[in-house]
Formats: C-alpha cells, structure tokens, sequence
C-alpha cells in the first residue's frame, strides 16, 4: 500500500532552503513514510502532547524534524499524510512554536 502524501506551501519553503545532501536524504526519509507498512521508530515518532508526528532526518550534526499529521491516529494504517512544516531543531523549545504553527497550518488545508 502506498500514503498519499500532500506537501503544505510552509514546507515546501523549508525544502527549498536545504542542501543537496538533506534534500536527498529528506527524499529517502519521505519515500519510506509514503510505502512502508509498518513505519520504523527510527523515522517516524508521535509527537507527545500533541496529534501531530515527527520525521527526523539527521545531516551533517543537525536534526531537521518534519511535522506531519496523518488521517488515523495508528500512523501504521494511515492511508494519507499531509506533511506541514519543517525546521532544525536546535533546542525542545523549537518544539511549542513549530507545533502552534503546524496546527495553523493543518486548519488552513483543511
């Protein structure tokens, strides 16, 4: 089986600020969440406190952390996954203000 994904505008802009090498192992990380069943915790985390997950793509000493929200609240048996915004975690703090703008995000999609 193969998640629909659709990109939000927010994370598209984040995409396009990357290297080449975090662009290509972002790609790879983005095609495993697409097809496989069921998702490796080394990829994919539930973000505590939240209904958002995370897609950690560590390059070169930095963790860039997608956050993505999926349409079932089991991420193995989500058919589609709407990928919203993406930053470099430098600290937990990142984490409350990138989750208040992802939830912006998601409602403005929906």
């Amino acid at each position: 089986m193969i998640r629909n994904i659709r990109y939000s505008e927010e994370y598209m802009q984040f995409k396009a600020t990357l290297n080449q090498r975090a662009l290509e192992k972002l790609d790879y990380c983005i095609a495993i969440l697409q097809t496989e069943m069921p998702l490796s915790q080394k990829f994919v985390k539930k973000v505590i406190s939240s209904d958002f997950y995370e897609l950690r793509v560590s390059v070169d000493n930095e963790i860039r952390v997608i956050l993505f929200s999926a349409d079932n609240p089991n991420i193995s048996l989500a058919t589609e996954i709407i990928v919203l915004n993406g930053f470099v975690k430098k600290s937990n703090k990142d984490y409350d203000k990138q989750i208040r703008k992802a939830y912006n995000i998601l409602i403005s999609m929906i």
